[in-house]
């Protein structure tokens, strides 16, 4: 037992940890940017919900991000080297796109807004492909659980950034000013890839273009059959299908619910960084003692509940003791559940094809983000005639609430549970 401890001390305090924080929390800023600071932004402009929910398509390079992949992979930057080179140049690009929508206003500049989310959205996915393969050849396989913990802590800390000291920010500023301070804190990323150096994994990158993009997907669906590759596809995919799509408009929610962007800034935010904090450290533990297949079981189960208490603060409505209930309980599942599932999937690849696989990987976990949305926005809102594009496509249909809203995410979150009888079961030990 002495031993055991010993060894989780010295897997906690090490330097290849504190990297994986900071590359965590980079990696999270732009996507919360996206998530959490632009649809605030555009509700209080009073741009509708579903026009907000559309703009979940800026998420769509991390769905595909898997087809330049390859080329991440394949080609090295005259300057830094194979993975701080890509890093440095999605950093840098994020940073001027980021900033650039202070010169933008919601009721005159949409369309461009939503090309600008594109581009945030293609870069934020670009540098994900990089970071997640840089962990991947840095940390050995008894690290990932921890390691992967650890990342994912840091990257909902980022959240903390756009989602609750812009919101407070922007009631005391201009929204261009917001967007100018939450941008600038990328340096953090830029300086980070300036300190750190490349991992020397002592495998040989792919030598062709071809071969990055055909090599990996074979020796993922060769390596335990073409059954089991496409089950842990589905599972990928399903695990956080029923949160994803009950928190695709969560601050939209919150607003709509009657509380300020103040509050949900301070006590929204950081009532859920404690949790996840709190609950992500404990969930690294977790996952260290008990292997990644238990803990992806405990897990999705906090997970799938946690959904149902956004149904019970929409009927309680704007009271902040349970706002700060609600919350903390959601950032626990969300977090345990995105630190087991991102262990499971670095898990799941080969060192040889990390940015590939990393990518292929990664990219399903982030398909239903992209139409998360407005599937949210419609089912919530309803569509009316006359409503453009939304009446063309969907026809006139009623909505049905917050409240059933979330009732049917957290029917949609049973699928992966279910799933995870043939992926993870629960007495096979995954380490």
């Amino acid at each position: 037992m002495e031993g055991k401890k010993s060894g989780l001390w010295q897997a906690i305090m090490n330097r290849r940890m504190l990297i994986c924080i900071f590359n965590g929390f980079t990696s999270g800023l732009p996507l919360y940017f996206l998530a959490q600071l632009i649809p605030a932004w555009l509700r209080s402009e009073h741009v509708d919900l579903k026009t907000i929910g559309f703009f979940s398509l800026v998420l769509l390079p991390f769905s595909f991000k898997y087809l330049w992949a390859p080329f991440i992979d394949s080609y090295v930057p005259p300057f830094l080297g194979r993975r701080r080179g890509w890093m440095i140049v999605a950093q840098v690009a994020l940073l001027a796109f980021m900033s650039s929508l202070s010169l933008l206003n919601p009721q005159a500049d949409i369309s461009i807004i939503l090309y600008v989310g594109l581009a945030i959205g293609f870069f934020s996915a670009t540098q994900d492909i990089v970071l997640d393969a840089y962990r991947r050849e840095l940390l050995s396989d008894n690290e990932l659980g921890l390691g992967n913990s650890f990342y994912a802590n840091a990257y909902r800390v980022a959240g903390f950034i756009p989602g609750g000291l812009g919101l407070i920010l922007s009631d005391y500023m201009p929204w261009p000013m917001v967007f100018i301070v939450i941008s600038l804190f990328m340096f953090v990323g830029v300086i980070h890839t300036f300190m750190i150096k490349e991992v020397n994994t002592k495998v040989d990158p792919p030598k062709t273009l071809k071969e990055a993009v055909s090599d990996p997907f074979k020796e993922f669906f060769l390596r335990d059959g073409l059954k089991s590759g496409i089950l842990i596809l589905l599972f990928i995919f399903f695990y956080k299908f029923g949160d994803t799509v009950a928190t695709a408009l969560i601050t939209p929610f919150y607003i709509d619910v009657g509380f300020t962007k103040t509050v949900i800034g301070t006590v929204a935010k950081v009532v859920g960084l404690w949790s996840m904090l709190i609950g992500g450290f404990l969930g690294g533990l977790l996952m260290f003692r008990l292997g990644i297949n238990k803990a992806l079981w405990i897990f999705g189960i906090v997970q799938m509940l946690s959904i149902l208490g956004f149904a019970v603060l929409n009927e309680i409505g704007p009271n902040i003791m349970a706002l700060s209930v609600v919350v903390g309980f959601e950032y626990l599942g969300v977090g345990l559940g995105s630190a087991a599932l991102m262990a499971f999937i670095a898990k799941s690849t080969n060192k040889k094809f990390t940015g590939t696989q990393l990518a292929l990987l990664t990219s399903l976990f982030a398909i239903p983000k992209s139409f998360s949305g407005i599937l949210a926005g419609v089912l919530v809102e309803g569509v009316k005639v006359g409503e453009g594009a939304f009446f063309s496509f969907f026809g006139q249909i009623d909505g049905i609430g917050y409240t059933n809203f979330f009732y049917i995410c957290t029917l949609l979150a049973i699928p992966g549970m279910l799933l995870l009888f043939w992926v993870a079961p629960w007495g096979k030990n995954s380490d």
